[in-house]
Formats: C-alpha cells, structure tokens, sequence
C-alpha cells in the first residue's frame, strides 16, 4: 500500500498527496478525527517510513504516544482513549505528512484511514511604503501630482499579494517559490478619497494593511544640507604645559525640519534630537579624546533621505601644549591655532615698527628745534634778558 502513496512537495506547503487534506497554520493545532472505535488495537503511523507515533491496545490496557525517531514529535502529541483520535499541537512543517491509522479489530481484520496535513507557514502583515526614489534631490520643489507607494513582504512562499481599491481588485503577485520576497507598486493621486489596502494570503489565511494616503502621501521635502562639524573652542589652562585630554565637538545643521540630527560610533548610536516645526538650526555636541581610534560620524535624515558627515579627529582635534601660543578671545583663554598666531604676531610687529617710528620722530623734532633756537639767538641775549629783569 505504501508505494501507491506519492509524496508531493509545494514550496513554502509541506504534505503529502493521499487520503484526507488537513491545512493548518504553523504553530496552530490539528486534529485528525476518527469515527469512535472498539476495536483490539489501535495504531497511528507516520510518514514512508511508518514511524509508530501512537498506539491503544485494548486488552492490554496501552494507551501510548511516542516522540518519533528523531524526537519532532516530543510534548506534542495528544490522544483520545474514547474515540482514538490523534491531535498535534505546536505543528512544525516538520510535522506535515502523511499520517496512517491501522485499525485491527478483535477478528484480526486490518482496515486503514490516512490523512495529509499540509502546513502553512504564518504570514506576515505587509508593509506599505512611499518610495522613497520620488523624492531625489534632483526632483525636490517640483510639482508632483502622484504619490509612488510599494506593499512589500519578506520570506514568504506560495502565496499572493495584491492590491485593492474598495472591493476591486487592482493587481497581484503571486510566489511559489520557497522564502522570497514581493513587491507591488501603486500610484495615487495626493487628494485621492478612495479606500485602498493591500492583501496578502494563502489557501487558509490573509493579512491586510489599510493604506493612509494623507499619512504617507506628503509633499516632497526641500533636499537636507550637508551636516557641520566643527571644534568647540578647546580651553587651555595658560598656567599649565600638559595637553587637554578631550576634544569638544559640535555637529549643526541650519533651516531644517522635521529631521533627526544624530551622532554614531561605529554601527552605533551615541545620541540624537529631532526637530518637527519649521526651519530651525541643530546642534548636538559629542566629546572625544584625542587619542581616539572609534570611526565618529553625523547623520540627518527624515523619512525620505539622509547626509552623513564622518568625522576627523586627527584634523579638528589638536589638543593645546604649552609650545603653543595662548589667546584671549571674548574674556576666554585658549590656544590659538596656525593663522590666528601669524596675524596676531603680524600685529603685535606693526604696533612696536610704529611706536619706534614715532619716538624717532619726537627725537629728530626736537634736535631741529634746538637748532633753529641756537641759530636766531643774538649774542648777549641772556645778559640783556637779565639786566632787564633787574638782576
């Protein structure tokens, strides 16, 4: 009998073709139902190979299930002593197949039923999405009449998605094959009122996702700038020679909204701020040390694109020693870098050349004047003055 059983495999639908199909949800229950029986024994076989899962022998009082060869059928098998019929719990697609039960009745007469169960995996909910290739940069501020949607789902087999609008169906995709992924796209217009969800199933179940067009359908954003990072002004102690041990970053962003500025390390996220009224600035610090080997980078994004910034620590975190010059700057010392100490030195030049320049001038002013003096004085000129004045 068993080689008229032929074993038939559909991706993603394990069973096998003979006696009566039972479907059933991966991880739900079935239950093969048999009419009461009276007789001597009892006996349910699994698969080609007629594995023993489960026995009743009346006049030996056995009542008995067994978890298989390999043990797939452990914790999960339950059987009626009053009818015989055998209920799988938990089921696995390792449990699809065909199930025998040999009936022997107290004459020695064997009589056979079989079953099939074929088992589905449980589907997932479809996901629907704009896509996001709509809204490229190079498109951004056009006039764009319709909203590009996609439904999609991952690892799934033998199965069909679609898409409705109300009770209509509009189009479908169907897969067989084991563990893949579907897409169906959509376009509809920003002021459509229609109903529209898109529906995934199988033989024995569905799972549908309601579209929100006013939800998803916006109109384009302005394209997102470019992320800056710049040196917080590092302070250094003009008292003290060592070097400062962190560095302090700032991460901006000017005139954006409804983004997320955020900072990352590695594959990591370190921190973020989100900002939803319109056009404002973002700032978000990060500090470092130095020495620091991790990969740091800034990233904005919103729910159509994203700019990243990576960050070099080597370039904007030089840490002050005391070779370098110190700078005043609004009432706060710090290190001054490369071109703020040429042009500070390039002044404080100007200002001595100046302030020699006018001493030699007072200098030379003066010795001409004295000898101008010298020259139209005539003789005698003092001891006039001084009979004069009387003395």
């Amino acid at each position: 009998m068993t080689s008229l059983h032929q074993i038939i495999c559909f991706p993603g639908v394990f069973g096998v073709g003979t006696g009566e199909v039972k479907r059933v949800t991966e991880g739900d229950s079935v239950t093969l139902n048999i009419n009461a029986q009276r007789d001597k024994e009892l006996l349910w076989l699994f698969g080609d190979q007629e594995a023993l899962i489960a026995e009743i022998k009346m006049e030996a009082g056995v009542f008995r299930t067994y978890d298989g060869a390999d043990g797939r059928f452990t914790g999960r098998l339950e059987l009626d002593y009053s009818t015989g019929s055998l209920t799988i719990t938990d089921i696995r697609t390792e449990h699809a197949g065909r199930y025998q039960l040999q009936i022997i009745s107290d004459t020695g007469h064997q009589s056979d039923e079989t079953f099939t169960v074929s088992v589905y995996a449980r589907l997932p909910v479809p996901v629907i999405s704009r896509d996001s290739s709509q809204c490229s940069s190079s498109s951004s501020g056009s006039s764009v009449s319709e909203c590009s949607l996609l439904c999609s789902v991952v690892d799934v087999s033998h199965v069909t998605l679609s898409w409705h609008r109300g009770s209509s169906l509009l189009s479908s995709i169907s897969a067989s094959d084991l563990s893949v992924s579907l897409s169906l796209p959509l376009e509809v217009e920003y002021q459509d009122r229609n109903s529209y969800r898109c529906v995934l199933n199988n033989p024995i179940s569905n799972q549908t996702t309601h579209l929100d067009i006013s939800g998803l359908c916006q109109p384009c954003p302005a394209p997102l700038p470019i992320p800056v990072i710049s040196r917080d002004s590092p302070q250094c102690s003009s008292s003290s020679s060592s070097p400062e041990k962190n560095c302090s970053l700032l991460c901006s962003a000017v005139n954006v909204s409804h983004v997320t500025l955020s900072w990352h390390r590695g594959n990591g996220l370190l921190s973020s701020v989100s900002a939803s009224d319109l056009s404002v600035s973002l700032s978000l610090p990060l500090e470092v040390e130095h020495q620091d080997r991790n990969t740091y980078r800034c990233a904005i994004n919103n729910s159509f694109t994203n700019q990243t910034q990576h960050l070099d620590i080597s370039q904007l975190c030089r840490p002050c020693s005391g070779a370098q010059v110190f700078c005043l700057s609004s009432g706060r010392t710090h290190c001054c870098g490369f071109t703020e100490t040429v042009i500070r030195l390039a002044a404080s030049a100007l200002v001595g050349v100046a302030t020699v320049a006018v001493l030699v001038y007072d200098i030379r002013s003066r010795r001409s004047y004295q000898r101008r003096r010298e020259q139209t004085t005539p003789p005698h000129a003092d001891e006039y003055d001084d009979v004069a004045s009387g003395h």
